[in-house]
């Protein structure tokens, strides 16, 4: 699987890797009403796909704050590393310290960037619903020293 970054050519095949995320994992919980544009942040420093015989399996961006976001990779490619190979290449190509927050109903991602060496630093309520109908319990993590 090749990580690359991400043109505009690929924003059709990551919308429908998004939806395959998002029909097992409800990520996001709410399907954004302009699914491209929430692949692309107004704030959007850098985005890359993990790609394999041309299909889209992942996804990653970071923010010019520094933030990991919109990280996913579909059901088909899970347990191949593709996700921890994504970070690695955000923190590759940014050579800084990061950042990146995740839901309290993310375990599995909880479990990965834990096991990878990021650290949480805090815990906040966000502005949105998680999937019980409450504020989401968001983690801050900050990545480990490069």
């Amino acid at each position: 699987m090749d990580i690359r970054g991400r043109t505009p050519a690929d924003l059709d095949a990551c919308i429908a890797a998004l939806a395959d995320v998002q029909t097992v994992d409800r990520y996001p919980v709410d399907w954004p009403n302009d699914p491209g544009g929430w692949l692309t942040p107004g704030d959007l420093a850098g985005a890359w796909v993990a790609v394999e015989a041309e299909v889209v399996f992942g996804h990653v961006a970071v923010t010019r704050g520094m933030e990991i976001t919109r990280l996913f990779v579909t059901p088909a490619a899970r347990g191949r590393g593709v996700a921890a190979r994504l970070i690695g290449t955000v923190r590759a190509a940014v050579q800084t310290p990061l950042k990146l927050e995740v839901s309290s109903e993310g375990e599995a991602a909880i479990r990965l960037y834990e096991r990878i060496g990021w650290r949480r630093v805090g815990s906040t309520r966000a502005t949105w619903l998680n999937t019980t109908g409450e504020p989401a319990l968001l983690h801050h993590y900050a990545s480990p020293p490069i």
